[in-house]
């Protein structure tokens, strides 16, 4: 039996583009583990992939999984348009690129082995859990660490 793992996401940006930060919430049964990280230059939706990526890919076995997130860019991606981006070679129904192509590639990487229901929620709407990952993120913006070599590489 898998185990049913819930991950809260969020992503900060101050400026689009700026500095930014990612916040993650994993819970399991009773346990919790929060992850955040700041980059110097990125954009708010880079963040929000971010989020969903880290939560993923820190898990070590498949799991189902509820993950909620407040970004309709990374719900809708993932859960309806990714499939046809990747039978057009990544590429949109105008055949322009996929912006952040990168971070869709890895997305579509870390989901393969879980099974997953993508929940949205209103941002800044009193969701206990997106509010904390809110601060996560904004805190991980304020004090950046890291270079987000894709966006420096792939600049929308």
């Amino acid at each position: 039996m898998s185990k049913q793992v819930e991950i809260f996401t969020d992503g900060s940006c101050l400026g689009n583009p700026g500095p930014g930060g990612y916040g993650v919430l994993l819970r399991y049964q009773q346990h919790e583990k929060t992850l955040s990280e700041g980059f110097y230059r990125t954009t708010n939706n880079r963040m929000e992939l971010m989020a969903a990526i880290i939560g993923l890919e820190t898990l070590t076995r498949p799991c189902k999984i509820i993950l909620t997130t407040d970004s309709q860019y990374v719900r809708q991606g993932i859960t309806q348009w990714i499939h046809n981006w990747k039978k057009r070679g990544w590429r949109k129904a105008d055949k322009s690129p996929v912006s952040n192509v990168d971070l869709w590639q890895r997305l579509d990487q870390a989901i393969s082995r879980h099974d997953i229901d993508w929940l949205w929620v209103k941002g800044h709407s009193g969701h206990n859990e997106n509010e904390h990952c809110d601060e996560l993120a904004r805190a991980a913006a304020n004090s950046p660490t890291e270079t987000d070599t894709g966006y420096l590489e792939n600049r929308d």
